[in-house]
């Protein structure tokens, strides 16, 4: 959506109050547009911006003429700063990442009897099906004359 553009594109990150926003003008209108909305974000302090217009491809060149960076003052209780205090690891509340599904209920009592009784009978039906081919195989070697 940005490629080949006669005007500059802006992009707004906001964090206030727990609640990431990101709102985009790529028409060049300077009429700003929800690009996501996140609630319930918690980010630690002591951590720094960095920005890369690096995309992976070569065919795209993507250049970054300037960051403009603001602390907002907004007032907090005493439970809010202690809170805010005690992330160490950015989180999102309520959001379920690729790969961090909840862990399997273990097994229940039926289902591992199950289990080992079905691999019990599969490993006994091999052992006889070897048998009988070991068998047939002695049986056919010893017809041979040499």
């Amino acid at each position: 959506m940005v490629r080949n553009l006669n005007h500059d594109t802006f992009l707004v990150i906001r964090y206030v109050k727990r609640r990431l926003t990101v709102l985009i003008d790529i028409d060049g209108k300077h009429e700003w547009r929800d690009c996501i909305d996140v609630p319930g974000v918690r980010l630690p302090r002591g951590y720094y911006f960095g920005t890369s217009s690096v995309t992976g491809d070569l065919s795209d060149n993507h250049d970054i003429i300037s960051l403009k960076l603001y602390q907002l003052t907004v007032e907090r209780t005493p439970e809010e700063e202690k809170r805010d205090r005690e992330v160490f690891l950015p989180v999102v509340d309520n959001l379920k990442l690729p790969g961090m599904e909840a862990p399997l209920e273990p097994m229940s009592g039926l289902a591992l009897f199950l289990i080992v009784f079905f691999s019990l009978v599969a490993v006994v039906f091999a052992v006889v099906i070897g048998v009988i081919v070991y068998n047939k195989w002695q049986e056919q070697s010893r017809k041979h004359f040499y």
